[in-house]
């Protein structure tokens, strides 16, 4: 799967090391330990990971839209400020072994905003997700990136049609994966044999690898992505065996939560002459 022209792929191949949340499996997701173990340890080439803006309008590194799975807190993560959301412990849940230890419960780990893990983590390609559908979250959104200087090192999107499609609107420029109805029609199309929606907007598939049982990554789909200039990263996979075949046919990314195997097995690739 060559690299599309974007900037974004500037000195890419496939297969990417994508570190799903920081890698969720290994530590308390969408933090920035979690992030510095996937850089550090594991040499990820990618993080994926999630945006919410709080009352007071700060765009934070979250995936949920309420705060009792990650952290000790409660409620709407919107219903509460910076300020209010620094004070939670985001390592409160975190479990290794099934709930009988919390490594992380206590040791300072803080909801981080947007702007602390680009600053982190200069020069890194990230995926990021807008989750929520407010109005005008695009241009806050748009403004981080722009004034720390990371629209060439950012994919962005969101499961979101019209957010999707808001963000491609403010940043046409920018790299931008397919919403879910859009991703559908292309994926659709492609398995019943036909040409994909002629798309400019977006350049990246970033796609379950199953829905159902059905797995959706094949050879077709490969070719439709390469004839179109696309790229397409799968989630969610841990299985070494399946990150193993997903090399072996090609695919440009893999995201994980369980980095550390995936170093393993791209470590076991034989390296370009």
């Amino acid at each position: 799967m060559p690299p599309p022209r974007h900037p974004y792929f500037r000195g890419l191949t496939p297969t990417l090391h994508i570190s799903h949340r920081g890698g969720s499996l290994l530590a308390p997701e969408n933090t920035l330990p979690a992030f510095r173990m996937a850089v550090e340890r594991y040499h990820t080439q990618m993080l994926e990971t999630d945006v919410h803006l709080t009352r007071d309008g700060e765009l934070v590194v979250f995936h949920d839209d309420t705060l009792e799975r990650c952290t000790n807190g409660e409620g709407p993560l919107a219903a509460h400020t910076l300020a209010e959301l620094r004070r939670l412990d985001a390592g409160y849940h975190f479990t290794p072994d099934g709930g009988r230890t919390f490594p992380f419960r206590g040791q300072g780990v803080q909801l981080s905003t947007l702007r602390e893990l680009l600053r982190a983590f200069r020069g890194l390609r990230i995926n990021i997700e807008v989750k929520p559908d407010v109005p005008g979250i695009e241009d806050v959104f748009f403004q981080v990136l722009r004034e720390e200087g990371v629209l060439e090192h950012v994919c962005i999107g969101s499961e979101q049609d019209a957010v999707g499609e808001r963000l491609a609107r403010v940043m046409p420029d920018a790299c931008h994966f397919y919403p879910r109805d859009a991703l559908t029609a292309f994926v659709l199309s492609v398995r019943a044999g036909e040409q994909p929606p002629d798309e400019r907007r977006y350049t990246v598939l970033d796609m379950p690898l199953y829905f159902g049982d059905v797995r959706l990554v094949d050879e077709s789909l490969l070719r439709a992505v390469e004839a179109h200039e696309k790229w397409c990263n799968v989630w969610t996979v841990d299985e070494p065996e399946e990150m193993r075949r997903l090399v072996a046919e090609g695919i440009g990314g893999i995201m994980t939560d369980r980095p550390d195997l995936l170093r393993r097995v791209l470590d076991e690739q034989p390296k370009p002459r």
